[in-house]
């Protein structure tokens, strides 16, 4: 790496990495990619779609395991170059590493059990409305797919992450757009798969990346992109949406982008559980530096003395908390603002301590706002209103350690506050273990609102498996599919029927004779093997 001569400016076009504890700028030795080096990787990643759409599944899955093994091989490299421009730590790392090779492995069994292929065959019979025709069915990959890398999780939502590894295990060349917040992690990964790919055999196009907010946005709009995926911003995912919507031929954009992550406390889980409540709260809205999808930022509790005494619980932990790492100084000054804005609108219960962290070195007393342009901090913060008293902006995502205790008398007002809560990646509803009768229409409500309901747990881990869904109704995204878990293939796949078609055309899939996938004969579900 080339390091910047303090006081001079880089090179505007130079791709730079930043220190997250000391500021340090670094030249890369990668330029943001110009107009006509993005033209040309998307039209390789063109011509790479029919072939790589046409590898046998046992294939495709080989490369999905080789690209996990490689990133196991690199392990301690990667960590640390994450760290160093992210300052999350080695172990949050190590953990979000572990679980992107886990994410590509997980897809590569998806890929060959089949069953994502939702194969069809109605064979040609009498029907009551008369003879109908051979038709066979089965989902085939779009084609090449825009990855937009998140700024929260360096690995498991970046190059080699949760869109990459369900678009690839689709069949579809990726181009991923590093994110400027660790362009350096996002190189050293870029190598490494592209070695993978190359070994593999795959078609040259079959994985690129690509730097600059220029190219980023020309990228959604480029004819050779059939489909986008994006984690960030509701003003960066919307921008990209409606540039996807304009063109000539618009395309699917799944877009991951705002969540307040709503949690209701019933009177029994106040009365049961106050203190392991409220710990356990203030655990996952400082988690990560508040800064992950699933925070927890509204929490509904009841008035009274059980109420009063999780919120103690939640306010000790977040006074003993200290300064945290935002992931850019950008993001530091926004929650800055957002925190001064909020508590104008409520009763400022606790801050977290000015002194910083072991992952930081810096920070501002004024409740976040960083030293200098190049190092930015978030102080942890819990504010207070009474239902009736809450505004537009209490109940939207403010990013970072910040929580909001909304109190409630009676369900009626827990129902008129989760009513004004927009839609969210997650909602949880903390019991204590008591029956589950307290407040049914608050909890429905919130089960309208949400992708996923918790019980009696908190938001911030989401488990790969083929039963998650990571999602839920605008603005926390902006489509009925899931950005995590094994159904997340279904984004970068589109459906096609072949009506009378030879057995040589079909896919193999498809083909009379034993199944090799589970697939609906006639109605009828199939398994392979019987």
């Amino acid at each position: 790496m080339d390091v910047t001569t303090p006081g001079a400016a880089p090179d505007p076009q130079a791709v730079t990495s930043r220190d997250a504890r000391t500021g340090q700028v670094v030249e890369l030795p990668v330029r943001e990619t110009p107009p006509a080096a993005l033209d040309e990787v998307a039209h390789r990643a063109a011509a790479a779609a029919d072939e790589l759409a046409a590898w046998p599944r046992d294939r495709r899955a080989e490369l999905l395991d080789a690209l996990a093994d490689a990133l196991d091989a690199e392990r301690d490299a990667l960590v640390a170059e994450a760290d160093r421009e992210t300052a999350l730590g080695p172990a949050r790392l190590g953990g979000e590493l572990t679980r992107t090779a886990y994410q590509l492995r997980t897809f590569a069994h998806v890929v060959r059990d089949g069953g994502y292929l939702e194969a069809t065959i109605d064979h040609a019979g009498d029907t009551p409305m008369g003879p109908r025709p051979d038709l066979r069915r089965m989902l085939v990959p779009l084609g090449p797919v825009a990855v937009y890398a998140a700024s929260n999780f360096p690995f498991a939502f970046s190059v080699l992450g949760g869109d990459t590894a369900s678009a690839l295990a689709a069949g579809n060349p990726v181009v991923v757009k590093a994110h400027p917040g660790h362009p350096a992690t996002s190189e050293r990964v870029a190598r490494l798969a592209e070695r993978a790919v190359a070994a593999a055999g795959a078609p040259e196009g079959t994985f690129a990346l690509v730097h600059g907010f220029d190219a980023g946005a020309a990228l959604v709009s480029h004819p050779a992109i059939r489909a986008a995926g994006f984690t960030g911003s509701l003003a960066g995912g919307r921008s990209l949406a409606d540039a996807a919507a304009a063109r000539p031929a618009p395309i699917p954009f799944y877009g991951e982008l705002s969540s307040i992550n709503p949690v209701l406390v019933t009177p029994a889980g106040a009365r049961e559980n106050a203190d392991g409540f409220g710990t356990g709260l203030a655990a996952s809205v400082l988690q990560g530096g508040g800064q992950f999808c699933t925070k927890p930022g509204l929490v509904l509790v009841p008035a009274g003395d059980a109420g009063d005494a999780l919120v103690d619980a939640l306010g000790r932990s977040v006074l003993r908390a200290p300064a945290l790492p935002a992931l850019t100084a950008g993001m530091a000054r926004a929650y800055a603002d957002g925190v001064a804005a909020r508590s104008a609108d409520a009763t400022v219960v606790a801050r977290g301590r000015d002194d910083v962290g072991h992952t930081a070195p810096d920070v501002a007393a004024d409740g976040g706002a960083p030293h200098s342009q190049d190092v930015g901090t978030t102080r942890p913060a819990l504010l207070e209103v009474a239902a009736g008293s809450v505004t537009p902006r209490l109940v939207e995502e403010c990013f970072g350690p910040l929580a909001v205790v909304v109190r409630y008398r009676d369900e009626a007002e827990a129902v008129a506050v989760v009513e004004r809560v927009e839609g969210s990646l997650t909602g949880s509803i903390l019991t204590g273990g008591a029956a589950d009768r307290d407040l049914p229409a608050a909890r429905a409500a919130l089960t309208q609102r949400v992708g996923r309901v918790l019980y009696d747990g908190f938001p911030t881990g989401v488990a790969v498996t083929w039963a998650q869904h990571h999602g839920g109704p605008w603005p926390s995204t902006n489509t009925l599919h899931t950005s995590v878990g094994a159904t997340a293939i279904r984004r970068f796949l589109r459906p096609v029927a072949w009506q009378q078609a030879p057995q040589h055309a079909l896919p193999p899939e498809l083909r009379d004779g034993p199944a090799v996938v589970p697939v609906r004969v006639d109605g009828e579900l199939v398994l392979p093997g019987t």
